[in-house]
């Protein structure tokens, strides 16, 4: 069972609805517990048209990366709980303004054990979806 950190880029098999099988897809961490559970938004291709979202590209990187030939977008109003265990892998993990915006936009219902995040974001120029 692999460590994880809040901001941390993943892979694993989720499924964005009840509709679609789990599909190998990027997920950004934002809260982990010690039992191994972690909470992940997962990244998409395509926005989608009912709920809001937040535009990733590689300049919101601090290390590693996704090969995005295209924007992707992050789900935030989709947050999912995963444990450790069901992780592919490891991408690289997001700088501090990408997961500050990251967590503003965030549902307030969180978990016990979750690492809160502190982070200022500024010059906001990006658009929320």
């Amino acid at each position: 069972m692999g460590q994880y950190a809040v901001g941390d880029v993943l892979l694993a098999a989720v499924a964005l609805d009840d509709r679609t099988p789990p599909k190998t897809r990027p997920v950004i961490v934002i809260g982990t517990e010690e039992s191994g559970l972690i909470r992940i938004c997962p990244v998409s291709s395509k926005p989608p048209s009912d709920a809001p979202c937040l535009p990733l590209s590689i300049n919101d990187f601090a290390t590693g990366g996704l090969d995005l030939f295209s924007e992707s977008y992050i789900m935030t109003s989709r947050v999912l709980t995963l444990r450790s265990g069901d992780i592919i892998g490891k991408k690289g993990r997001l700088n501090g303004e990408a997961l500050a915006e990251i967590t503003g936009l965030l549902p307030t219902v969180m978990f016990p054990g979750m690492s809160p995040v502190r982070a200022a974001r500024s010059g906001n120029s990006r658009k929320k979806r």
